[in-house]
């Protein structure tokens, strides 16, 4: 979520945003009503309404950019089966939750000694300005945005954006060598080939396959310290690879990719040492050597990736607690009049749309809007 928002953000201040042609007709929305009220604060439909007119554009672009397409079927089709709801719908309730919980943000940020200054106010509305300057009337009324309300959403991700260090400075972050500890381990697997309609290689050829291993293993074993991709390509380079990879020590990582019955082979051994045996596994027969027991490099990478999963939990928590607590009301009439269809979208303009980083007073060069 954090994330989201911030490329919203920056999406403003970089980069053109357009709104073409349009596909079907539609009235112009009317963004001064209030869709929700958060501890007693309006939010205006302008707001909610310009971010997923945003979000339209970037999704019709990671679809181009991918290879997928279009995104024409796509926002109508229905994406709960038991409501009903269909991904459009869907999307304006995230990011009015997003909305929400920005608002929040704002109002403690000055628990968290998090503040804007003059030159990021001034960011803000340099931004905002130029945004609505390179659009048409007719696009900002389909939008129903105001300047102010462009400038209130950016002042929100920005205080959105800065928040998050604080709030998980707060957690309090303990990893464990068992959470940790990482071991590396290099192996060869060796596949039978599957014949056309079958479920699974012939005995033939498994046992073929299991011949070749036997042979590769021997070569391992003569040299341990060797190649052992060289070893895998000279002895069947179409259906034998070597992979080096980490694990975790403990063996109790789910996300790890090493075939656990290469893990069971090699626990016992040293640095160095190569599996006694051929490892059967499925569908597959393994050539294995750990190569460190504690691999000190993927170990401290392991750990950055545990406190940083950590602190992103840490921030869930807490903003779904702050979320839970606050006092929100939405008014289901007003939120029903806007509407992510696929007969009225929202494009970008830009040749090259960048990725963009950073909170949302780092750039401010201004953007255009197009309805297509």
């Amino acid at each position: 979520m954090r994330n989201y928002t911030k490329r919203i953000a920056l999406g403003v201040l970089a980069g053109t945003l357009c709104l073409g042609t349009m596909t079907g007709c539609s009235e112009e929305l009317d963004g001064t009503k209030t869709v929700a009220t958060v501890n007693g604060e309006e939010i205006p439909m302008g707001i909610v309404s310009f971010m997923a007119r945003y979000q339209q554009a970037q999704t019709a672009m990671m679809y181009e950019q991918y290879g997928l397409g279009s995104t024409n079927g796509m926002w109508e089709t229905v994406a709960d089966e038991e409501s009903g709801e269909t991904y459009g719908e869907q999307a304006v309730d995230q990011i009015l939750e997003q909305i929400e919980l920005m608002y929040i943000m704002r109002d403690k940020a000055e628990e968290y000694e998090v503040t804007l200054s003059e030159e990021d106010q001034a960011k803000i509305q340099d931004a905002a300005s130029e945004f609505m300057e390179n659009n048409t009337e007719e696009t900002i009324a389909e939008i129903g945005v105001t300047q102010e309300q462009v400038e209130e959403l950016l002042e929100l991700t920005t205080y959105n954006d800065r928040m998050y260090n604080p709030i998980v400075e707060e957690a309090e972050i303990e990893i464990t060598d068992e959470e940790a500890n990482q071991s590396t381990v290099t192996y060869i697997t060796v596949t039978p080939e599957v014949e056309e309609d079958a479920e699974e290689a012939t005995e033939e050829e498994k046992a073929a396959k299991k011949a070749e291993a036997e042979e590769m293993l021997q070569q391992v074993q003569s040299a341990p310290e060797g190649d052992m991709q060289a070893v895998a390509e000279l002895v069947d380079a179409d259906n034998a690879s070597a992979t080096t990879l980490s694990y975790t020590s403990s063996g109790e990582d789910e996300t790890d990719t090493v075939p656990q019955e290469v893990i069971d082979a090699v626990k016992d051994l040293q640095d160095g040492q190569v599996a006694d045996a051929v490892i059967e596994g499925d569908n597959a027969y393994y050539v294995a050597r750990m190569d460190q027991v504690l691999d000190e490099e993927a170990t401290e990478n392991k750990k950055e990736t545990l406190t940083n999963d950590k602190k992103q939990e840490y921030y869930t928590e807490t903003t779904e607690k702050w979320m839970e607590e606050a006092e929100i009301e939405v008014d289901e009439k007003v939120k029903e009049t806007l509407t992510i269809t696929d007969n009225h979208s929202f494009v970008f303009k830009t040749e090259e749309a960048e990725t963009a980083t950073g909170s949302a007073v780092d750039t401010a060069t201004g953007s255009a809007v197009e309805a297509e």
